[in-house]
């Protein structure tokens, strides 16, 4: 048998989540909020999940970061997803001087630098990277 978790919110926390809910940055946040205000009806986490379209374990671990952390857990954490290959801060330099010394031949650029760089990665990964950088910085565009 599953252990039921009771949520009783004072009515700062309930405007807070309800505000979190209405007016919330991303979607997830919204979804978040939402299930810890239909947990404090009293609704059990397999009909909140049902309603959602997620699963049970989804609600509960929203409801458990909530009791931990407050509003403030809700949101998705920074750091997640996979880190970048090539960094503006330590690889920038090097990858200009490659483009100015190969200029239109993006296949040159990117084997010397996964030389210089120690790194292995593709011309796709590359291309991305100087669009990144060009809408950034306007450095390797036309304007």
């Amino acid at each position: 048998m599953t252990r039921l978790i009771r949520l009783t919110l004072n009515e700062e926390q309930r405007a807070a989540l309800d505000h979190g809910y209405r007016h919330g940055k991303t979607h997830s946040f919204r979804l978040r909020c939402q299930m810890i205000l239909l947990k404090s009806q009293g609704q059990p986490s397999h009909q909140i999940a049902e309603r959602l379209g997620c699963c049970m374990i989804s609600v509960n671990r929203c409801v458990v970061r909530y009791l931990a952390e407050g509003i403030e857990g809700l949101p998705i954490k920074t750091g997640r997803g996979r880190k970048a290959i090539l960094s503006s801060d330590d690889d920038l330099e090097k990858v200009r001087l490659a483009i100015q010394e190969n200029r239109q031949r993006i296949g040159l650029v990117r084997s010397q630098l996964e030389k210089e760089l120690g790194k292995e990665f593709s011309t796709l990964t590359l291309k991305r990277f100087l669009k990144s950088i060009a809408a950034d910085t306007k450095e390797f565009g036309d304007g």
